[in-house]
């Protein structure tokens, strides 16, 4: 009885770490879903992504020259950030995945690069939801793995939205 309840114990404690993210295998990418990204808007997006440096006196390290993306907030882009990210809107340099995306899924994204103070804009955006994403790392002296990682950021674009909408990309 003993050993039955301790097997028990353990398989809802292994079904309950599986449950942390969603399957990705399970989510079908539908243009449809992004077409707004293509549509022009009278709104922008503006701001930088940077992070502090923890280990290093509190200097402010910024995505310079790293690639901003502008992600519509579709069902598909949502399992995935929900995949990569789980609760948090940062990902350790060391352990962000490797994953090839669905090129369609590509195709209904925007890119630009930030500045080398991490600032980047999107001009002509569509009311609509959508999600930012970027990485901020850097090599300390003396490590052995790299810095910093991956985040993200959603903003919304409300209808007759004219103005610039500013964002920080820091991971909190």
């Amino acid at each position: 009885m003993r050993r039955a309840l301790i097997c028990a114990f353990l398989s809802t404690l292994v079904a309950g770490c599986n449950q942390s993210s969603p399957d990705l295998s399970a989510a079908a990418f539908n243009p449809a879903d992004a077409a707004y990204i293509r549509t022009p808007g009278s709104a922008s997006i503006s701001g930088q992504a940077a992070m502090i440096d923890p280990n290093n006196a509190g200097e402010t390290r910024y995505a310079s020259g790293e690639v901003v993306r502008l992600i519509p907030a579709t069902a598909y882009a949502q399992a995935r950030i929900a995949h990569f990210y789980g609760a948090s809107k940062f990902v350790a340099a060391d352990a962000m995945p490797k994953v090839t995306p669905d090129p369609d899924y590509v195709a209904y994204t925007r890119a630009t690069k930030a500045n080398k103070e991490g600032r980047f804009t999107f001009d002509h955006v569509a009311p609509g939801r959508y999600f930012l994403t970027t990485q901020i790392v850097w090599k300390a002296k003396g490590a052995a793995q790299p810095q910093g990682g991956a985040v993200y950021q959603a903003v919304t674009v409300p209808t007759g939205e004219a103005g610039p909408i500013d964002v920080s990309l820091s991971g909190n």
